[in-house]
């Protein structure tokens, strides 16, 4: 008996541990939209030297990611340049998806012009996978809008499924977006202390952020699920990739690929949601599930910040 029981304990013991051991250790995927660049600077060393670093660190910290192309960035400036910089993606193990050509969301198209924008997107891409033994398998909506009223959702959704493309949700969100533009716009005026004052800005949002969404999936499903984080390819995030990398340590969060992120059961769950805005996929499992989140802790970035943005780029959605 007392050695059954010895052997009962080790059991117990050898499952905390192992339960622990998975709790320690989360999931994300980062996602980096509009490849090329976001950028307010259309100058091509400036975006060939934010891609080489944003990859030098994702390398160097062995993180994968995946980039969203928007292929009509590739005549903005030098396209044989725009497309090398693709291509370093992927030689750098990296993984390649559509974004539209344009950046335009389906309330501008409608669904017959959004698909085609999609379908206009594909060349390069699809080009540059197939010569590294890869196809194009994602996409990613711009502005997260998936279509509204429901007919144009459905005729979005058909087309995608029928073309062999899987939509890469959104689960982490920092408005990464809202911060890089008004950094440029600091290097650009050589004010080196208001770009160091907006990277830590920056840093100290995408963190408490992160955390929140930690806890928005402990509300939703009492786990953490395997996050797909939303990140854009700027300079700032080439700048901050090492504190970004810090970041996911300190929030126990590991870097895998969309492909492995997607495995969590979470990502069968229906997307319910139908309407004009683009929200992530949290706040749609949120309504399919009737369940709140912790919306009294959330914090919008700084009005310093978005009072930059607005003065640098008056294009708020």
């Amino acid at each position: 008996m007392r050695q059954l029981k010895a052997i009962l304990s080790a059991v117990v013991l050898a499952g905390l541990a192992a339960s622990a051991a998975r709790a320690d250790t989360g999931k994300v995927a980062l996602t980096f939209d509009d490849l090329p660049a976001l950028t307010l600077l259309p100058d091509q060393p400036y975006v060939n030297y934010l891609n080489e670093m944003l990859l030098r660190g994702l390398k160097r910290h062995r993180l994968p990611a995946i980039g969203f192309v928007n292929e009509s960035k590739l005549d903005e400036i030098d396209r044989r340049q725009q497309i090398a910089n693709l291509e370093k993606w992927l030689d750098a193990g990296m993984n390649l998806g559509n974004h539209t050509f344009s950046h335009e969301d389906p309330k501008t198209l409608g669904a017959a012009g959004y698909v085609q924008d999609i379908a206009k997107g594909e060349p390069v891409t699809r080009s540059l996978l197939q010569k590294h033994g890869k196809s194009l398998g994602w996409f990613r909506h711009p502005y997260l809008e998936t279509g509204f009223p429901e007919p144009v959702k459905r005729q979005i959704d058909g087309w995608l499924a029928g073309h062999g493309y899987r939509i890469a949700p959104v689960t982490i969100d920092a408005d990464d977006w809202e911060f890089a533009e008004p950094y440029d716009d600091a290097i650009a005026r050589h004010d080196e202390f208001r770009r160091k004052r907006i990277k830590q800005q920056y840093l100290n949002y995408t963190e408490r952020t992160i955390a929140w969404y930690q806890d928005a999936s402990n509300g939703l499903f009492g786990r953490q699920i395997a996050f797909v984080m939303l990140l854009h390819a700027t300079r700032l995030n080439a700048d901050s990739i090492d504190d970004l990398a810090r970041i996911l340590k300190r929030r126990k969060l590991k870097g895998v690929t969309l492909e492995e992120a997607m495995k969590d059961p979470a990502y069968r769950l229906r997307d319910p949601y139908v309407g004009p805005d683009g929200i992530d996929w949290m706040e749609r499992w949120a309504k399919e599930m009737h369940k709140d989140l912790p919306w009294d802790s959330w914090q919008d970035p700084p009005a310093q910040i978005a009072q930059e943005y607005d003065r640098t780029n008056n294009d708020r959605r």
